[in-house]
């Protein structure tokens, strides 16, 4: 199959959940920086190594504020790379071992856009990697060494600015464990992260004394305070609530859970995370366990990753272990125990506002083959939907990360299927829609094709997974605007697609059908969403007890996309969508007249082109094969125009036309 593939600095591309410079005055290493989002501190990267060194751009500023970088083979039975800034990056600590520290090239150079991975990769050729890069920042995470002195009750000062939740130790000097603190835990015990085994009383490794803002407390003893011995600890924060664009978010907690007497758990984190390390406290046999939403962690499945072993392939688990929803994780079926403990480490997810229509959405062409391919797109992806020009008999296939591998149809009331992605971590790619489309399915990857493909973003765009119940209820969203438009399907359930817009309101509803909106108080509950939630009734389409749903809703962000109607006239109409270089991406609909009128969803698009002429354009709601002789669409630098050639379907005097435009 094709991989999932690499990152490099030559490539216009972000490889991770972010990138790029913060908005709001945070301190690192006594130097003021603008640090604000998760984005600009956590990244996670994919890549294929081979024997050349290569540069990783992730937007992470490793060279002059500093940090760790973890990497592990996904499909090798190897060691894990543990390189930090503090010993440099000839140095090389293996979280499965006991051993001291090796000199070795994992890394060849700390950058200020990421880092360059080294040669000792390619002793793996063309396999997959993957690497998590922490930057040092107060409030998320620090790294500190020291040398013994065998002296109970000394103190190690570090930046974190705030208490810490998590603390790894090791001796780089000598054999010895990893040794953890958790906050959880509390200061009387330890648990060694290169051991399966419970969490251990042990009064002497932290001195029985709790972390503070500036200091933490070590015993003696060769674990952590050996006389002469060189040590280092990676320092993790909990719950400061200093980021996000008002400077009132946490991006890291480290907590605690216990599964109830069903097995089951429910952890809400106030945030949506994008990695998880995890493991079990009060027995044996249990490893640590890291998940992320790069390597298959969705509502269908997750690849875990032991820092314990050198275990290879990644161990896959499938759907109900362990779920990310837009509060935090939980399992919906048994496979943990009765009252098992546990403690965490979670990271949020990207919210990083954008800046520009490209950093958030890309529309790439493509020639299908009978050999598995990557969609084209400029982007990391977290939704995307494809439309073949040449063909009327394929359906339009749609998707998402967090749905995992499975597509549903645009075109069809159809439950989702497999088929139309990669059966094997479709979504593993750091560049790219992040989808790898099955080689042999006519709908995604033969003929002539269009893939439309959207980053999940603050006021832009987000996907949410639910499942139904059958009662008027609230589902959380992180939006962080109103949705304007809200697509919502039933994925094991063969029942239309429900379409809220902003237009009509709570009262109607769409179903992705030849119709105008229909009034239903049963679909949203007549309530309008929020920022922070949408409001789902107790019809089946939306909330039938049972079946799982999933959600795509869209928003207006000045200067990137706009949500709105116009009224037509059988004239020119100039659409102000208030951009300054026009539109890329167009999807309009008719929504007057309810079922008395038959209107389509058109899509636009400038790969295929917005011009002052013809414009192709395809149907998002059939199979029609792409239709390049009209001229229904205009540029217009404010938006786009539509002409008075087009049919009633576009502008029909007095009618109302709801449209969807991204810059």
């Amino acid at each position: 199959m094709l991989d999932n593939t690499f990152n490099k600095k030559e490539s216009p591309l972000v490889g991770m959940m972010g990138g790029g410079p913060g908005g709001t005055l945070g301190i690192s290493g006594g130097a003021a920086a603008e640090i604000a989002y998760v984005d600009d501190l956590f990244s996670i990267n994919l890549y294929r190594n081979d024997s050349n060194t290569e540069e990783f751009n992730n937007g992470l500023d490793m060279a002059g504020e500093g940090g760790l970088i973890v990497t592990k083979f996904r499909d090798l039975s190897s060691d894990w790379g543990w390189v930090d800034s503090e010993r440099g990056v000839t140095k090389v600590l293996k979280s499965n071992a006991t051993s001291q520290e090796a000199t070795e090239a994992w890394i060849q150079s700390f950058d200020d856009d990421g880092f360059t991975h080294g040669s000792y990769i390619g002793t793996g050729n063309n396999s997959s990697v993957v690497s998590w890069s922490f930057r040092k920042e107060e409030g998320f995470f620090d790294v500190v060494t020291w040398t013994g002195n065998d002296t109970a009750g000394r103190t190690i000062a570090h930046n974190l600015g705030s208490v810490p939740g998590f603390i790894i130790v090791k001796n780089i000097t000598s054999s010895a464990n990893w040794r953890c603190y958790h906050r959880s835990l509390g200061a009387n015990k330890h648990i060694s992260l290169d051991r399966d085994t419970a969490a251990s009383t042990n009064y002497q490794t932290w001195n029985n004394t709790a972390p503070t803002s500036t200091v933490f407390s070590v015993g003696s003893g060769s674990d952590v305070n050996s006389s002469g011995n060189s040590y280092i600890a990676y320092v993790f924060a909990h719950d400061d609530q200093s980021f996000g664009t008002d400077g009132d978010e946490a991006i890291i907690k480290c907590g605690n859970f216990t599964t109830d007497s069903g097995g089951l758990l429910d952890v809400n984190l106030g945030f949506e995370p994008q990695w998880i390390l995890w493991k079990r406290t009060d027995a044996g046999d249990s490893n640590w366990s890291i998940i992320d939403v790069m390597r298959d962690w969705t509502v269908r499945s997750l690849e875990r990753a032991f820092p314990n072993k050198n275990q290879a392939p990644f161990s896959s688990i499938y759907e109900g272990y362990f779920q990310p929803y837009s509060q935090g994780f939980r399992s919906l079926n048994q496979y943990f125990g009765a009252n098992e403990e546990y403690i965490y480490v979670a990271i949020r997810r990207s919210h990083k506002p954008p800046t520009a229509g490209t950093e958030v959405f890309d529309v790439g062409l493509r020639s299908g083959s009978s050999s598995d391919a990557q969609t084209n797109s400029d982007i990391l992806t977290d939704m995307t939907f494809v439309l073949r020009r040449d063909s009327s008999s394929e359906y339009n296939g749609i998707s998402s990360r967090l749905q995992g591998d499975y597509n549903l149809q645009l075109n069809s009331s159809s439950a989702y299927g497999s088929g139309w992605l990669d059966s094997s971590t479709p979504w593993a790619t750091s560049t790219g829609a992040g989808a790898i489309i099955n080689g042999s399915n006519g709908a995604a990857n033969t003929g002539n094709l269009i893939d439309f493909s959207f980053k999940r973003a603050p006021g832009f765009f987000d996907v949410v997974c639910y499942d139904g119940n059958s009662t008027n209820r609230t589902i959380n969203h992180n939006l962080d605007a109103s949705p304007e438009i809200m697509l919502v399907k039933g994925r094991d359930l063969a029942d239309g697609w429900q379409v809220y817009n902003k237009v009509s309101g709570a009262t109607k509803y769409n179903s992705l059908r030849q119709y105008g909106d229909i009034t239903n108080s049963s679909r949203w509950n007549d309530t309008e969403p929020t920022s922070s939630v949408f409001t789902i009734g107790t019809d089946n389409g939306v909330n039938k007890t049972g079946n799982k749903f999933v959600a795509y809703l869209f928003a207006s962000t000045d200067g990137i996309s706009k949500i709105s109607s116009y009224t037509g006239t059988g004239n020119n109409i100039n659409v102000d969508c208030g951009f300054s270089a026009g539109a890329r991406f167009i999807l309009i609909k008719r929504i007057d007249g309810g079922s008395s009128i038959d209107s389509h969803w058109y899509v636009f698009n400038s790969a295929r082109g917005i011009v002052s002429g013809n414009d192709p354009y395809m149907l998002f709601d059939e199979t029609d094969s792409e239709v390049t002789n009209t001229d229904y669409v205009d540029p217009l630098n404010a938006g786009f125009t539509v002409t008075s050639s087009a049919p009633s379907h576009l502008n029909a005097n007095g009618g109302t036309y709801l449209y969807l435009a991204i810059a």
